[in-house]
């Protein structure tokens, strides 16, 4: 079983969201988290898919040097884009407002890179969902960012919380990823690093 193996390993998770912390326990993954302040940049000319595999792996080696023995960190970093935009973590309000009023009743992509790193290995991927809005109303939206508060989300929602009961009228692909770890891609990934 995955878990025994696991054991003989320090596992870290590189990353401060408590949604990636909840959903790597409730894989019955033991770990300890360290994160970095680090700023994150990625070069201009990438496409999604790389940019969030970039970022992860960017993560890991802010995060590597202060690492040394038996370890297994793990980084993410998820990433929404709408025609080759990429819409970062809100600036204040009316930047939650205007990304929300561009997601509105559009389809958008959410991009996860994942980085699993231990001293002899690396493995780096990305996985990718299409998420699919209804028509939100502009107080829907208001009473969204005034109740939820949503400014460390990348695209301004988050898909657990209720604008994702509201609003989203289907996904194509990992529920998981869009919360911001893909779960059953990672769990594969890791049985083969292993």
């Amino acid at each position: 079983m995955l878990t025994e193996k696991l054991k003989t390993y320090n596992i870290i998770l590189g990353s401060a969201s408590p949604r990636r912390k909840q959903l790597l326990t409730e894989l019955g993954i033991d770990f300890t988290i360290k994160t970095t302040r680090k700023e994150e940049h990625y070069p201009e000319q990438l496409d999604g898919s790389e940019i969030a595999k970039f970022l992860a792996k960017q993560k890991a080696e802010f995060i590597l040097e202060e690492l040394s023995g038996n370890f297994l960190l793990i980084t993410v970093d998820t990433i929404v884009v709408k025609k080759k935009e990429i819409l970062h973590k809100p600036k204040d309000e009316d930047d939650a407002k205007r990304i929300l009023k561009n997601l509105s009743g559009k389809s958008h992509k959410v991009i996860s890179g994942v980085c699993i790193k231990s001293e002899k290995k690396e493995v780096v991927f990305s996985s990718e969902t299409e998420v699919t809005f209804k028509e939100l109303s502009e107080d829907e939206i208001i009473y969204y960012i005034e109740n939820f508060k949503p400014f460390d989300k990348a695209g301004s929602y988050g898909i657990q919380e209720w604008i994702g009961y509201i609003g989203i009228e289907r996904i194509n692909g990992s529920y998981n990823n869009v919360v911001g770890f893909p779960t059953a891609e990672f769990y594969q990934k890791l049985k083969l690093f292993i």
